[in-house]
């Protein structure tokens, strides 16, 4: 056994874990990750600690300061509208590749996704999870890897501002799918130009949306 696997395996678990309380607020913005807490929390030494923070810091759900140690990033509307800049432009890319490629079973799945966002019953969390489905399905053709998992990211990213998604109401969701299956209606028709305008204005309005609540 490669004695680097065992340290690599649990820095990945460690990183899993806070990343879903961050997601779930169960560590909130701002609050302050203490490494000595989290290594005897899982019963490990602080390097795969140390290890899970960098890589929650290359995701941007961490903040470390030199003498003040890692904190949860806080939530802000600077950060909103740069994710959704970079959604705009790498989405767009990978909708505009991916769609010739696109097959009825892929239709077919993406749709199915959409009956599940119907539901009545979701929670902030299940909801964002669909949606984000709802798009990587369109994107399935793209055959652009790098793109597809820097996009990925993204989507984790917003996944930290489920609680102000949850705020928004019915209304928030019913506008979000009508533009889903406004979208997928250009998709299934092949005209390119007319989902990229449909997808550009979703995101538009889903970035304007959660801006606005964060600056309330």
């Amino acid at each position: 056994m490669n004695p680097a696997e065992p340290k690599l395996n649990t820095a990945v678990y460690i990183h899993r874990r806070l990343r879903e309380a961050i997601i779930e607020g169960q560590l909130q913005s701002g609050s302050a990750i203490r490494q000595d807490e989290i290594a005897a929390r899982y019963g490990v030494s602080k390097i795969p600690v140390r290890e899970a923070l960098v890589l929650l810091e290359a995701e941007g759900f961490v903040t470390s300061q030199p003498g003040r140690g890692a904190s949860v990033t806080e939530l802000s509307a600077a950060e909103v509208e740069e994710i959704y800049l970079m959604r705009l432009g790498l989405e767009t890319i990978l909708l505009e590749r991916s769609l010739p490629n696109l097959t009825p079973l892929d239709f077919a799945r993406t749709e199915g996704i959409l009956h599940a966002l119907d539901s009545d019953n979701l929670d902030p969390l299940a909801w964002q999870q669909l949606d984000r489905e709802f798009h990587s399905g369109l994107y399935r053709g793209a055959n652009l890897p790098r793109i597809q998992a820097t996009v990925a990211n993204l989507h984790g990213n917003l996944a930290r501002y489920y609680t102000v998604y949850q705020s928004f109401g019915e209304t928030f969701r019913v506008q979000g799918q009508q533009e889903h299956r406004a979208i997928l209606d250009a998709c299934r028709r092949q005209e390119n130009a007319e989902a990229c305008d449909l997808l550009r204005h979703h995101l538009t309005r889903s970035s304007s949306t959660l801006i606005e609540q964060l600056t309330k």
